[in-house]
């Protein structure tokens, strides 16, 4: 049997004096974002942008220039150092033909041939330590005029310590050197012109420079070179031969035996 519509329910009409109304509350901020607040991005996080860049390359890149600076500059000064650069301490002896006044200056591969009496040798040092030579020698002693050259270098090949000093040095300092020669003692004392220091005293292959009689590296000198093995024939005569000075002397008057 048809019932007809559906019967409905009595009018809602308005709601009784005093009921809250259903909507927001007036004035109660939207529900979404706060203004302002940056646009979503994925997954719903907030949209951060790019990471912020914290320095960059400019750091690394200015303490590598840093870095490579230090190094070059410590290895400059290493091979300075090592090139000698940083003042060589002076140890009082050198190496062959080196050094100055006050040092032992040593000199290998001397020749000691004989020439014949009157030729003249043209010697690297002055005085000479060593060389060609006459087959003569100059007697050890003092003298107050330059000796014969060639046969003062023949008395070094025996092994003596030749003193020579500046013709202007002052007469008591002269006398200091003289006193450094003895009877039998292998010690030549004698003037020289153009010395390269006011007194120098030579060996076979060896020499020192000094300015004061009284130094003692003289004495030193003759402890270390008098009679030295060094010497070619140490302990062969010092007398017996020439005694005369490098004016006196004559080529034709010169003793044969004197060799």
């Amino acid at each position: 049997m048809y019932q007809g519509p559906p019967q409905e329910g009595p009018p809602q009409g308005p709601p009784p004096p005093g009921t809250p109304p259903q909507g927001p509350p007036p004035g109660y901020p939207p529900q979404g974002p706060p203004p302002g607040y940056p646009p979503a991005g994925g997954y719903g996080y907030p949209h951060q942008g790019p990471p912020r860049k914290r320095g960059g390359a400019l750091p690394w890149v200015i303490g590598g220039s840093v870095l490579a600076i230090v190094l070059i500059g410590a290895m400059g000064l290493g091979l300075w150092w090592v090139s000698g650069g940083a003042g060589d301490a002076d140890s009082g002896a050198s190496g062959p033909g080196e050094g100055g006044s006050g040092e032992v200056q040593v000199f290998e591969g001397l020749s000691a041939e004989h020439v014949d009496p009157g030729e003249s040798v043209d010697y690297a040092q002055q005085p000479p330590v060593g060389g060609d030579h006459y087959p003569f020698w100059q007697n050890c002693g003092v003298y107050d005029e330059p000796v014969l050259t060639e046969a003062a270098v023949h008395s070094l090949e025996h092994g003596t310590v030749w003193i020579t000093y500046d013709p202007s040095l002052d007469p008591d300092q002269v006398e200091q050197l003289a006193s450094y020669h003895s009877p039998g003692s292998y010690v030549l004392v004698s003037p020289m012109e153009d010395l390269p220091a006011s007194i120098v005293a030579s060996a076979w292959g060896a020499q020192i420079q000094l300015e004061d009689a009284s130094d003692e590296r003289i004495g030193d000198f003759l402890r270390e070179y008098e009679q030295s093995p060094a010497a070619p024939e140490p302990g062969a005569p010092c007398s017996g031969a020439y005694d005369g000075t490098g004016a006196d002397f004559d080529p034709e008057t010169v003793d044969a035996r004197m060799n």
